[in-house]
């Protein structure tokens, strides 16, 4: 055999640069001893990285085209699993030793001839197939068993990371303390609806300077996939596209229903219009005539410090009467005007007129000045209806135990499905068809988990009604100083939260009060000391005659309960809560 020109092949499963590296160093050193040790004739190396489960690897490709073209004659390798672990490319070897084309094949612990018995290498490459088709089902069986407890099998998503301490296939998901805590800010940016995921991509790559483990920075698509991942809201599909859904043991950041909402906030192909404008009100403005939209734009004047003329320091550089260039003037006055008019383009014969941005918010200061409550009001009506919340209690508790109830039954309708799925029979000698149990099961797993949040947020309910409540009279009593001393921003999600159909005729602005806050101004012009405060001398003499002046008026009447209708029947809070908080920092 030492007439005979040899390749050695070497390969790992691997293509990472990263994993099995030794794998080839180890077994080039050993090839290369065997070659000497048995006297054999190396006339080339090739190495490859990848799996050799399915055709189609271009070096083993290359060696045997040299081998057919007669520039060597044997294989040099370490086990015949290196050459091939799928039966086209172990029938081609076979065939071509068969032939004599490859006269010989040496491994590290015997050799293979053309005159040898063919059903060794059959049984040979055979094992190499069935050891591949094993592991496939052993790692996919491995992978099913870690979803079904609650791990997502494959790399964590942005805000999360694998924590693999526990030891192979025993890996979590947790939070990564770097990373969680922006990526739930993205969510609530999200959830207020003031923010789309492009805006929301800028804020956190230049101003977070948030960036990924790799220190890079996030892609917008990464953001776009963190919006319609169910993963993070505490489910996830597995395999994808499958229908087996699993209750994930991560820490979810969104409730399923917060989850929803982005979903209807992407309806638009997932792609919202990002706003171009600088003028925060546009949005909310139309025209009161012709019911067109609403342009904004800006004027900037300088009053001559010499004839006290006013003129446009865009479109003139010294002033029509004087003649003195802006530059040459002492300490010139400039102004700055910002009009909201109709842009005429739905009837070009509109004839409405603009309004000047500093009439306009006027107005709402002075609307915002009718729902104003004073700090006295505030803290009875949060007395009162702490009482409220004690009352509603024990109708929580009878609640919860009923939702318990409904639970235990639909994890025994799991229980016997599954049951059903692994006897021999459902009884009518048929067996459950895997369809019909993916289905089955798909559903009472849904139906689990929505009665588990449910169950989660049994109880705080009212809660959560006496906090927007609570929200609503701090609002009232808080928006016109709000508006008086906040951004441009801040405004218009003042006035957004506190005012619809908002429109612009005869160069005023009009608007109707939004429902809660219509209920608000009710128990104003029902009570004026509500607006005032308690005022010893003047309408009462004590606090608690003012609080009972304001029971007796106001819950006489119904009205607090009006004021609790409207809010049980928003969906949405009034305004977003980092906003609310931001306004009350500053």
């Amino acid at each position: 055999m030492s007439q005979y020109r040899y390749i050695i092949y070497c390969r790992k499963s691997s293509e990472s640069e990263d994993r099995q590296i030794i794998s080839i160093e180890s077994q080039l050193a050993e090839l290369h001893k065997l070659a000497e040790r048995l006297h054999l004739s190396v006339i080339d190396v090739y190495q490859e990285s990848k799996s050799a489960k399915a055709p189609g690897r271009p070096v083993f490709a290359d060696v045997l085209k040299r081998i057919r073209q007669g520039r060597a004659d044997g294989i040099l390798c370490w086990k015949l699993d290196r050459l091939a672990r799928n039966p086209i490319d172990g029938g081609e070897i076979i065939w071509l030793l068969q032939q004599g084309v490859i006269k010989h094949i040496q491994t590290y612990d015997r050799g293979y001839a053309p005159e040898d018995n063919v059903l060794v290498l059959n049984v040979e490459f055979g094992m190499a197939n069935q050891f591949i088709l094993d592991l496939s089902k052993n790692v996919k069986r491995g992978l099913r068993t870690k979803a079904e407890k609650g791990w997502l099998p494959g790399y964590a998503p942005l805000g999360y990371l694998n924590d693999r301490s526990r030891g192979k296939g025993a890996g979590t998901i947790v939070r990564d303390l770097e990373r969680f805590d922006m990526v739930k800010k993205m969510w609530s940016l999200m959830l207020s609806g003031n923010s789309s995921p492009r805006k929301i991509h800028k804020l956190a790559s230049e101003e977070w300077g948030f960036r990924t483990a790799r220190n890079v920075r996030v892609p917008l698509c990464t953001v776009y996939r963190v919006f319609t991942s169910p993963f993070y809201c505490g489910i996830f599909e597995y395999p994808v596209g499958s229908g087996n859904w699993h209750e994930g043991s991560h820490e979810p950041m969104v409730s399923q229903g917060e989850y929803d909402r982005v979903q209807v906030l992407l309806g638009r192909k997932g792609k919202p219009r990002p706003k171009k404008h600088s003028f925060p009100f546009l949005p909310l403005l139309s025209c009161g005539e012709c019911g067109g939209r609403i342009t904004a734009e800006e004027k900037h004047q300088i009053i001559c410090p010499v004839c006290r003329r006013k003129f446009s320091s865009l479109n003139a550089a010294t002033c029509p009467r004087c003649n003195i260039a802006v530059e040459a003037m002492e300490d010139p006055r400039r102004l700055h005007y910002v009009y909201y008019h109709c842009t005429k383009k739905k009837h070009p014969e509109c004839s409405q007129r603009g309004i000047e941005q500093s009439v306009l918010e006027e107005e709402v200061v002075s609307s915002l000045l009718r729902i104003q409550v004073s700090d006295g009001f505030v803290k009875w009506i949060r007395k009162h209806f702490d009482k409220e919340m004690e009352k509603v209690t024990e109708a929580a508790r009878s609640l919860r135990t009923s939702q318990e109830h409904t639970l235990a039954q639909i994890q025994k309708k799991i229980d016997n499905l599954v049951e059903l799925r692994i006897s021999p029979s459902n009884g009518d000698g048929c067996l459950m068809s895997d369809e019909e149990y993916v289905r089955r099961k798909a559903t009472l797993t849904m139906e689990e988990r929505r009665l588990r949040e449910a169950l989660q947020t049994s109880g705080i309910a009212e809660a959560q009604q006496m906090r927007a409540i609570d929200e609503l009279f701090e609002i009232a009593a808080n928006a016109r100083y709000w508006f008086q001393n906040g951004s441009k921003e801040d405004k218009a999600t003042i006035l957004n939260a506190v005012g619809s159909n908002l429109i612009i005729r005869d160069k005023k602005l009009i608007f109707s009060m939004r429902k809660p806050f219509t209920a608000v101004q009710e128990m104003i012009d029902a009570l004026p000391m509500a607006g005032r405060g308690f005022e010893p001398g003047n309408s009462c003499s004590t606090t608690s005659e003012f609080e009972e002046i304001c029971a007796r008026n106001l819950i006489g009447r119904g009205q607090l309960e009006d004021v609790r209708t409207w809010v049980a029947g928003s969906r949405e809070p009034i305004m977003p809560k980092n906003t609310r908080e931001q306004l009350r920092a500053a």
